[in-house]
């Protein structure tokens, strides 16, 4: 067993796979889009997509200076222990697990739905919305302990045909336009503007979560410093491109004046009853096989994710050590694997057990919280970066130190709060239901915990709290940067 991931396994393209993949291109165009649509009653989704991919473009400025000089799994928690200290990155950490695990403990549900109706149609077989899930859940656990390229092979095969049969689904709608003429209405920035238009802001940030995993598999990367910058980039900017595309193209299908009356009617279905009229039902069979594949891609992503979070959360002793060891022959984090995969099947047996509803009381609700819970974290680490770079200019122009960071971190808080004031729309609750409120502050009681856990550890650990940070460094006591910032007592030896 080793205290270090397998290095050298990863270049640009197969980082940009996990990163896409787990932004689930199809199933934010068949479910974010039309929700947007629907519920918010604003056609200017397109635009709002623009908007976000520029924000985290602006974001990732200082986000990707930051990665060429700190190489680490724990991407969150690491840039915020290194910006604003020990105390407040082991509370991003304790955030970061809550909100990655929710995401990914949420596809269980969404996976279950989308695939039986699949195999009762296909196959005759009848199967409750769970027994998929666990299926899915052993594939997912098994590939979680293999070779992190591995992973990035069936990612590349299953991400490729989704973005094509998106594209296809746009251009076939772009080509039968209501009315006889191609609407650009959805994408006027105007519609930014509007009442409401909050939500549609929020809502598209939901689209692009996943952008951020890019540093997670630093570590693993070929010439970190190089392909964690493009991944990052090329993830935004592709992204953009299909969800833009896509929702202008739902809008000029429909119509700009019907597509917020199409959505409401069909919700989920808007893309494939569109994709039936002008394609026939072979291409919906397809488009619906690779919506099943789009959630399981997701999964195995963010299945990694949680794992490399705990992983190096076990490597500095902030959790058991065991869980920071990697296998000898796959380089995996197997130990921390096997854990993520315990929560998922937890929580699909108390769902199924409770007969709880798994699209709603579990992939939407789970789901729509972990995104939000990413955002935050998003918004915490612009701080940190503005922090780091006081401390550490590292050579970086002021553009990349100062400017673009403060504009991000301005701009995100922004962001925060409108979702906060719009989270009973986000999941679809009355504005004075307790879980608009009780969702949300699950990330300030993971933060509290986070904070609490760090003060025990300096005054009962001294050596374990010193080492957080440091990385793969961590079990040698040297760090890469130091670390020493206003809440360590004077006297306090450096972290070099």
């Amino acid at each position: 067993m080793s205290r270090t991931l397998a290095s050298n396994r990863l270049g640009v393209p197969a980082v940009v796979f996990f990163v896409l993949s787990a932004a689930t291109p199809l199933t934010v165009v068949a479910g974010v889009v039309t929700t947007g649509f629907a519920v918010t009653g604003i056609i200017g989704l397109p635009i709002a997509f623009v908007a976000i991919a520029a924000l985290l473009a602006l974001f990732s400025v200082g986000y990707v200076a930051m990665s060429r000089h700190i190489t680490n799994a724990g991407a969150f928690y690491t840039y915020v222990t290194h910006g604003l200290g020990r105390p407040a990155g082991v509370a991003a950490a304790y955030m970061a697990l809550l909100a990655y695990n929710l995401l990914q403990v949420g596809l269980y549900g969404i996976i279950g739905v989308a695939a039986a109706p699949q195999l009762d149609q296909w196959f005759g077989i009848t199967v409750d919305w769970w027994v998929v899930a666990l299926i899915a859940w052993a594939i997912v656990g098994i590939l979680g302990v293999l070779r992190i390229d591995v992973n990035g092979t069936v990612l590349a095969v299953l991400l490729l045909a989704e973005m094509a049969i998106i594209i296809i689904y746009a251009l076939a709608s772009l080509l039968n336009p209501a009315n006889d003429e191609v609407s650009f209405e959805a994408l006027q920035v105007g519609n930014l503007f509007e009442s409401g238009a909050g939500a549609i802001l929020v809502l598209a940030v939901l689209g692009f979560v996943g952008f951020e995993a890019s540093v997670v598999y630093s570590e693993e990367s070929r010439d970190p410093k190089r392909t964690i910058a493009l991944a990052t980039y090329i993830s935004i900017a592709v992204v953009a491109a299909v969800y833009v595309l896509a929702s202008w193209a739902m809008t000029v299908a429909a119509g700009p004046d019907d597509i917020v009356g199409f959505a409401q009617e069909f919700q989920n279905g808007v893309i494939f009853v569109q994709a039936d009229e002008f394609l026939g039902g072979t291409w919906v069979d397809i488009g619906e096989t690779l919506f099943v594949t789009s959630v399981f891609a997701a999964m195995i992503s963010f299945h990694n994710t949680v794992a490399r979070y705990v992983f190096a959360l076990g490597r500095e002793r902030v959790l058991p050590s065991a869980l920071g060891r990697t296998s000898a022959s796959s380089g995996a984090p197997v130990a921390a694997s096997i854990v993520q995969s315990v929560i998922g099947l937890v929580v699909i047996l108390i769902y199924a057990f409770f007969d709880l509803d798994p699209l709603v009381q579990l992939f939407f609700n789970l789901g729509t919280t972990g995104g939000f819970g990413v955002l935050t974290l998003v918004t915490l680490t612009s701080v940190a970066v503005i922090a780091f770079f006081a401390r550490h200019p590292s050579g970086e122009n002021a553009w990349r130190r100062v400017i673009a960071p403060v504009l991000a971190m301005i701009l995100l808080v922004v962001v925060v709060v409108l979702a906060i004031a719009n989270y009973d729309i986000l999941i679809g609750v009355a504005p004075d239901a307790p879980e608009r409120w009780i969702l949300p502050g699950l990330f300030l009681v993971a933060a509290l915990i986070g904070l609490l856990w760090a003060r025990f550890l300096k005054s009962t650990r001294p050596e374990v709290y010193d080492a957080i940070g440091r990385g793969a460094n961590a079990a040698t006591g040297i760090s890469v940067l130091d670390l020493s910032t206003e809440e360590e007592e004077p006297g306090q030896p450096s972290l070099r």
